[in-house]
C-alpha cells in the first residue's frame, strides 16, 4: 500500500538517521550531465514495484559525515561535473544531511553547479509542507517528483519510472508562481 500523507504529518525531526545508503560520484543517469550523486537512507511512501526498497529503512546505511561531505566537494570541483543529484530514499525527510550538503554546495559553487532532487512529493505538496522541507526545495534546480506508480511504469520516459512523474524546474516555477515542467533537449511533457 502506498502512503499518502498530509501536510506536515511525516517529518524529517521524527524519520532521519542521518545515514546515507550510497554515494556515486561522477555517474550520467541520475539527471543530466556528469554527477555526483548521493542516496539517503529512509522513504515511507512503500511505492509498490520500487528500484531501491532496500534504502526505505532508515536506518540502512552509514553514517553522514564531514569527510564524506568533503569529498563530495573534491568531486564537485572537477569542471566536468555539472552538479549533485540527491536521492534515496526521500530526500525531503533526511533535511538535516541534505540541507548541510546543498547550503555548503551554493557556498563554494553559488548556481555553477546545479541541483537535482528525486522525491515521491510532489512539488504542490511540498509546497505545503513543514519549512525545513520548503528550504531544501529553494535550493534545487530540477526536481523530478511524485510516487512510482506501477501501472503507469514506462521504460521510455526520461528520468522517470512512470508517466505521473515530473520533471519540474524549481526555479522557473518560483520565479513563475506556476508549476513550470523542465524543458531540455527531447524532453517529452506527458
Amino acid at each position: 500500500m502506498v502512503y499518502n500523507p498530509k501536510p506536515a504529518e511525516w517529518t524529517a525531526e521524527r524519520f532521519t538517521k542521518n545515514k546515507i545508503a550510497d554515494y556515486k560520484p561522477f555517474n550520467f543517469v541520475d539527471g543530466e550531465g556528469v554527477r555526483c550523486s548521493i542516496y539517503v537512507s529512509g522513504c515511507p511512501f512503500n511505492c509498490a514495484g520500487c528500484y531501491n526498497k532496500i534504502v526505505q529503512d532508515f536506518n540502512y546505511g552509514i553514517d553522514y559525515t564531514l569527510e564524506l561531505e568533503n569529498q563530495i566537494i573534491a568531486d564537485l570541483r572537477q569542471p566536468y561535473v555539472q552538479g549533485m543529484t540527491l536521492l534515496g530514499g526521500e530526500p525531503f525527510l533526511n533535511t538535516p544531511v541534505l540541507l548541510q550538503l546543498a547550503k555548503r554546495i551554493r557556498y563554494e559553487f553559488g548556481n555553477s553547479k546545479d541541483i537535482w532532487a528525486w522525491s515521491g512529493y510532489y512539488y504542490e505538496e511540498l509546497l505545503q509542507e513543514t519549512d525545513d522541507k520548503l528550504e531544501l526545495l529553494s535550493y534545487v534546480d530540477i526536481l523530478v517528483d511524485g510516487r512510482f506508480e506501477l501501472s503507469l511504469r514506462d521504460l521510455t520516459l526520461r528520468f522517470r519510472g512512470s508517466s505521473n512523474q515530473r520533471i519540474v524546474d524549481v526555479k522557473a516555477s518560483q520565479a513563475q508562481g506556476k508549476l513550470v515542467l523542465w524543458q531540455n533537449g527531447n524532453y517529452d511533457h506527458n
